[in-house]
């Protein structure tokens, strides 16, 4: 199994075999986790910290669970109430963290780069994305991928409409990142507002008319509108928005008969997504990716974990000699 990542800090420093062991993996989980026993022993031992400086109950959920169902011992940081509120830097954080000797850190941080900081000032630690700031949410994309492969059968040569507030999205970074990658087309869909500066260098297809991005697609991506990231007005209306970029059924018709339809949620229903649409189990696969969250998540930490006991081992065995 190709997978040789110390930490996993986004999706631009994977191959595709490295992408591929991991969804891989993640489907031997899926299974795990749909037995009566859910119990794994990858991570006995080990000691998983999950620290959230944004606030996230399904994303740091499916951690918590996939941790404990592989055997580590997890704790949720509560940041809100820690000494980080009391102007503690992240350096300050990073050597607190180092007398408790963690094995893997969970990390989620309104600043893009603030988890690649840590990742270099934590010592004998696998340190894991769990999404920074606009930059990048590498566990999001693989979970979508995985729910890809699965409800499609492949993960190469797809049309997928990725369409609403990419500006402020680090899901929509990810999935790009990861779906260019594996041989995809990769149409990106919203109003000029939403629409990051240099948009023409991703290498991917960008429009504003909902019909011409999801002409014959095979994936619809809807992204949420990142109000909290929002610093002035991006859309005239919520109401006005849904009319040109909410996906119902009567766009969704311009995409291929067996298209499917995501969403990393939280939804907004009637503003992103018609309700009834979002619940369609004939086309929407959204329950699925919170299914596939759990296992990709329990994959992630095995791999990780493989490769810092092997590292230690290692420097073990160069002790010895």
């Amino acid at each position: 199994m190709t997978f040789r990542a110390r930490h996993l800090l986004g999706i631009e420093h994977l191959s595709p075999d490295e992408i591929r062991a991991v969804l891989d993996l993640a489907e031997r989980y899926v299974d795990l986790n749909r037995r009566t026993v859910k119990h794994g022993d990858a991570l006995e031992g080990l000691t998983q910290i999950n620290m959230f400086f944004e606030v996230s109950t399904r994303t740091q959920a499916s951690f918590e669970l996939a941790g404990k169902r592989l055997g580590a011992d997890v704790m949720n940081m509560s940041v809100a109430t820690s000494s980080v509120r009391k102007g503690e830097t992240l350096i300050d954080t990073a050597l607190s963290l180092n007398a408790m000797h963690p094995d893997l850190l969970v990390v989620r941080h309104p600043s893009s780069g603030a988890v690649h900081l840590l990742a270099q000032k934590v010592q004998d630690c696998a340190v894991l994305n769990a999404g920074d700031g606009r930059h990048e949410h590498p566990t999001q994309a693989l979970l979508d991928a995985l729910t890809i492969r699965r409800a499609k059968g492949r993960l190469h040569r797809l049309t997928v409409a990725i369409c609403g507030d990419i500006a402020h999205s680090r899901v929509a970074r990810s999935n790009l990142l990861l779906l260019a990658r594996m041989e995809n087309r990769v149409r990106l869909i919203g109003p000029p507002t939403l629409m990051p500066a240099g948009v023409g260098d991703f290498g991917c297809e960008v429009t504003d008319d909902m019909a011409e991005g999801l002409r014959d697609a095979d994936v619809v991506m809807m992204l949420r509108l990142q109000r909290e990231r929002m610093d002035g007005g991006f859309i005239p209306s919520e109401r006005e928005y849904y009319h040109r970029y909410g996906l119902d059924a009567a766009k969704l018709a311009a995409a291929r008969p067996d298209a499917i339809v995501m969403h990393p949620g939280p939804m907004n229903r009637g503003v992103e997504i018609d309700g009834t649409l979002a619940d369609d189990i004939n086309r929407s696969v959204i329950q699925d990716q919170v299914e596939m969250g759990v296992a990709v998540r329990m994959a992630c930490m095995d791999l990780l974990a493989r490769n810092l006991r092997a590292e230690r081992g290692a420097k073990a065995a160069g002790v010895m000699a």
